[in-house]
């Protein structure tokens, strides 16, 4: 089975080399490597460092989430399975790889795959819940007919670790350009109305977290915000997101209570943030496109509109 992987980086940072160390470490060795640079200046292309990739450049202020990957993809788009990682995802095990894509090799039904994200070594309470709530230790496969079980989380999917097989990526028209984020849940949701399945492989496992600050969990959920209304597809479709989000409270006050009391503070104001985040993001178009780009995280999506 071929495979090709891809990485958009820009300004890869400390964490750079050690992800570049895991993939030259994986049992399954892709047929091609492909990074997509948006203009690092930090040494992140040091021919040193990626050997054995091959590098195409774009204007930072070209890169689009959907569109840059797209664009990749027509430039390399000869494999049976592509596979997607971003620079900050380390992979956990030699055989990451090879068990993201074993799906795809057992059920020719698996459209679309993506594997389980755990917090980076020493991240603190707030910053490990969202991974151990969003990718359990269980692997699920999930289609149209489990979205009563499943709601929104249907076509949950993450392209700091994920892979498509081609045909299914191809016949639900790959990924789309100028969405703010969410690429790769739109592609998810589209495979799925096609009829494939979405496997998500726990036994395939990236080092992938975040310490957000309070300002940067308003804007990162006023851009999920802006995303589920621009695509109310989703919602026509695998429900909506406010049952999970209660759920998701619970357990990250439940979880900081048993790890770090002295996180609470932040835990109910990062709550907060989410939630009002969120709701205004819904509102956006009646905002000026001014103070939505000060509100949001990704700040070129309205310099494009």
């Amino acid at each position: 089975m071929k495979t090709i992987l891809y990485i958009p980086t820009l300004n890869a940072g400390a964490k750079w080399q050690e992800a570049l160390l895991a993939i030259s470490k994986q049992t399954l060795k892709p047929t091609k490597k492909i990074i997509i640079d948006s203009g690092s200046i930090d040494g992140t292309l040091d021919p040193a460092l990626i050997e054995g990739f091959e590098v195409v450049k774009i204007d930072k202020r070209d890169f689009d989430h959907g569109g840059t990957r797209q664009m990749a993809i027509s430039l390399f788009p000869d494999a049976d399975v592509y596979i997607f990682l971003t620079q900050d995802a380390i992979l956990a095990t030699p055989n990451a790889l090879e068990n993201l894509i074993k799906p795809f090799i057992d059920d020719p039904s698996i459209g679309v795959a993506y594997g389980r994200q755990l917090p980076h070594k020493g991240a603190k309470a707030l910053e490990a819940h969202p991974r151990l709530f969003n990718y359990p230790a269980s692997p699920q496969i999930r289609s149209l007919t489990n979205v009563q079980q499943y709601g929104i989380k249907t076509i949950s999917c993450s392209n700091s670790f994920a892979a498509y097989r081609k045909t299914a990526f191809q016949e639900a028209g790959g990924f789309p350009s100028g969405t703010i984020l969410g690429e790769d849940v739109i592609a998810a949701g589209n495979i799925l109305l096609n009829n494939w399945r979405l496997a998500y492989v726990s036994t395939a496992a990236v080092y992938h977290s975040h310490d957000y600050t309070i300002q940067e969990e308003f804007k990162r959920y006023f851009d999920i915000g802006v995303f589920h209304a621009t695509n109310k597809w989703i919602f026509d479709h695998f429900g909506h997101a406010e049952s999970e989000g209660l759920k998701y409270v619970k357990s990250e006050l439940n979880y900081v209570v048993k790890h770090n009391v002295l996180q609470i503070p932040k835990a109910i104001l990062s709550i907060v943030a989410k939630w009002l985040g969120y709701k205004i993001g819904l509102l956006h178009s009646k905002l000026p496109t001014a103070l939505s780009k000060k509100f949001s995280m990704h700040k070129a999506y309205w310099l494009k509109r």
